[in-house]
């Protein structure tokens, strides 16, 4: 009797053997469709076959084999094991992470279609628009609809020959906040129609044209050749090049030369606003060769993805986010992290909770390919390990071309408002800057981390203040949804005209939020061509892609955004540069608050003055005189690195320790509250005062569960293998308690 070990798609640690009916030409790699428990039946994959057979119980039988051939390779395997292992987190978790919907599912995929929306061929023409906005005048909904769709579609474009945009349904109901009840309006009077457009097709970008890789400047040639050369000693390098000095152009000469070896690249980006104009770019010069792979695409394209990289013709250099690092490779034989310090590489929830990065240089070294790191601000730890020789070091510290890196200028906003100067969240010197690049044809940024119009409505009478119903947060106001959300759960909750608890009407807003800051910037420039970029108003396959082709051909002129935009957009026309709030990055009780706080201020800056002159950065403050902002404003990393090191060695943080943070989670908070006492003690018997907490975490409930953290600081050097089976092994015991039976205890190693 032949038996196999399977990973099951569920939160359960290690493999399950089923036997394996004779003729099934079972091989590891393949997928099967098993029994589980009384009634359910999975897709799962084959980590093993053996002929041991399991004792203590009866075994069962695989029931079907869906695959001819591995759609896993051996490489992939090892990787999610040492994921699964690293992280503290069940293979199948991974297995759920890695694999598109449809090879998880017995019936496989179907391509998606998405609705578009167009002219009706009666309206295509300015006489015919004419007389249909004439029509529309006193159906004011339906007005503003048709304007927005004339507006995404660049209908004013296409009499100079241009064709018009394609728009999608959902992105003409999210940007003209319309219902889908004013659409059939417009299609009854048949104006606009729609039309279904199949999505999830593979990359057909054109010719391979290796001929238009430009050839580098003096200092990226020395740059390239210090690669080379760190490669030939070192698994691992640090590319550290400051913003705007010609990364990209860097990465794409060692892309060709591993073509040139028959080798794959993967290039992995920490955002999908990223991959638009990179993408734009690599594709005019390797056309088919380059696939890319991210979670806004359709799951039956990343199928199809999925299985070209099987297949006997793969793509050869992947872009892609976080999940790409998960593909089939052959003969991967370069990797490359861009913005390597990026938060976004680590994934929160679901589990698996693992770093793309740490992942990546752990697949490079599998296959035995090269990695590099590229990034303006380096994270500590890896430059901690770049100048402890772990990794090679390459240094770019001037800009392309030479052009100086921006002016930075430190606005105190706690003097201006003690002088009443302050017109709202702007200061004078911003305005007028903003002013006069408007003025000259040129091109500003204004940058707010924080989402939604205000992050606190408050009664002015009692003091109430709306909370989610099922979180512990306060709810943010969208004015244009009109509606109260939770950030956490997705609650809604409508915006009240009076107050719930003392009945009062004078309800106001604190703070700001890209939206409210997106309207006062109309009202201070109502002749600006403006847009936002933000999670609200990207939620639609296109949208990244639509407001940044349209700030890049200067169809806008203002663009206003989260930490979206601070993550290597190149924009040729913009000279002023504006950080509205860096306190609010600053003031995070998070030891990693001046590091993350520091590179997001200067990658945001780093987008001004790029290609033709000098720009201008506008940083506003209530704490100047803090180091971090100096370190900023001289673009001082090496003196940032030099005070954050010694406070992480001597407070036992990070690259000197790693932690570990184990989070408790029930719907009783005294269930909890008590659990996570067992557990800290538990813990402590065998990492005695390694294990602070338990406490409360700054949220301490999401989604009606209540939630307790303990943090395990683990030095250099300890056994990382038996911690892991010390903390399984808590885990476990925890969940054998019955007082406990609904508890959930998990992991996130290496926490960010």
């Amino acid at each position: 009797m032949h038996y196999c070990d399977v990973i099951l798609p569920v939160p359960l640690q290690g493999l399950f053997t089923y036997a394996v009916p004779e003729g099934m030409a079972v091989r590891v790699g393949c997928r099967v469709v098993v029994p589980f428990g009384r009634t359910k039946t999975y897709v799962a994959l084959v980590a093993a076959l053996h002929d041991r057979q399991p004792e203590g119980y009866e075994v069962k039988t695989l029931r079907q084999l869906l695959d001819a051939a591995p759609i896993v390779t051996a490489d992939q395997l090892r990787l999610w094991q040492w994921i699964a292992d690293y992280y503290l987190s069940p293979i199948g978790e991974v297995y759920k992470a890695a694999l598109p919907s449809g090879l998880k599912a017995e019936e496989g995929y179907r391509p998606r279609t998405e609705t578009y929306i167009r002219l009706t061929p009666s309206y295509r023409s300015a006489a015919a628009l004419h007389i249909a906005l004439n029509v529309l005048s006193r159906a004011k909904k339906q007005l503003d609809a048709f304007t927005c769709y004339l507006q995404l579609s660049h209908w004013d474009e296409v009499e100079q020959g241009t064709a018009p945009a394609d728009v999608t349904r959902e992105e003409l109901l999210n940007a003209s906040q319309t219902s889908a009840d004013t659409l059939r309006q417009l299609e009854r009077r048949q104006l606009l129609e729609c039309y279904e457009v199949e999505v999830g097709r593979l990359n057909h970008g054109g010719d391979y044209h290796p001929e238009l890789i430009r050839p580098l400047s003096a200092p990226q040639q020395d740059a390239y050749n210090g690669i080379l050369m760190q490669m030939m000693k070192k698994n691992v390098t640090l590319l550290h090049g400051v913003t705007g000095s010609g990364k990209t152009e860097i990465y794409i000469h060692l892309i060709q030369q591993a073509l040139d070896r028959r080798q794959q690249v993967l290039y992995l980006l920490p955002e999908i606003a990223l991959t638009v104009q990179i993408m734009q770019r690599l594709q005019r010069i390797f056309g088919n060769k380059l696939g890319i792979y991210h979670s806004r695409y359709s799951d039956a394209e990343r199928v199809e993805i999925w299985q070209k990289q099987l297949s006997a013709n793969p793509y050869e250099v992947i872009l892609g986010a976080r999940s790409a690092v998960l593909l089939p490779f052959q003969r991967l034989g370069l990797v490359i992290v861009d913005e390597e310090h990026e938060t976004s590489y680590k994934q929160q929830d679901p589990a698996p909770r693992y770093h793309a990065r740490s992942a990546a240089i752990m697949l490079a070294q599998m296959v035995g390919a090269k990695t590099l790191l590229g990034t303006a601000t380096p994270s500590l730890e890896s430059y901690h390990n770049a100048m402890t020789g772990k990794y090679g070091l390459v240094e770019l510290k001037e800009r392309y071309k030479g052009i100086e890196l921006p002016e930075i200028q430190v606005v105190d906003t706690a003097d201006l408002a003690r002088r009443k100067m302050m017109a709202g969240p702007f200061s004078p010197l911003l305005l007028t800057r903003i002013r006069e690049a408007l003025e000259r044809g040129e091109q500003a940024i204004l940058f707010q981390n924080r989402r939604g119009f205000a992050p606190v409505i408050e009664c002015h009478q009692c003091g109430w203040v709306p909370t989610c119903q099922h979180c512990d947060v306060k709810l943010t106001l969208h004015r244009q949804l009109n509606q109260l959300t939770c950030h956490y759960c997705g609650y809604t909750y409508r915006v009240p005209t009076v107050c719930p608890c003392c009945e009062g009407t004078d309800l106001r807003t604190h703070g700001y939020g890209t939206e409210k800051i997106e309207e006062q910037v109309r009202e201070v420039f109502p002749e600006a061509r403006i847009s936002r970029m933000d999670l609200d108003t990207t939620r639609t396959r296109n949208a990244y892609e639509r407001i940044i082709s349209d700030f890049g051909a200067g169809r806008t002129n203002i663009l206003i955004g989260t930490q979206m935009i601070s993550k290597g957009l190149d924009f040729d026309r913009v000279s002023v540069v504006g950080i509205i709030n860096a306190d609010g990055m600053l003031n995070q009780p998070d030891f990693r608050a001046y590091e993350h706080a520091f590179m997001m201020m200067s990658q945001v800056a780093g987008r001004a003055g790029r290609k033709n002159k000098r720009g201008l950065v506008i940083l506003q403050t209530k704490q100047k005189d803090l180091p971090v902002i100096s370190q900023v404003v001289h673009n001082d990393y090496a003196s940032l690195y030099k005070t954050l090191i010694a406070e992480r060695q001597m407070f036992h943080y990070p690259p000197y320790y790693r932690l570990v943070y184990v989070y408790l989670r029930h719907r009783q908070d005294a269930v909890v509250q008590t659990a996570a006492i067992e557990l800290g003690s538990r813990l402590r018997q065998w990492f005695a005062d390694r294990v602070l907490g338990p406490d409360k975490p700054s949220v301490a409930k999401v989604k009606q569960q209540h939630i307790r953290k303990l943090v395990v600081k683990l030095e250099n050097g300890i056994d990382m293998k038996k911690v892991r089976e010390y903390l399984l092994l808590a885990q476990s015991q925890m969940l054998a308690d019955k007082r406990y039976a609904s508890l959930l205890v998990y992991y996130d190693v290496d926490p960010l």
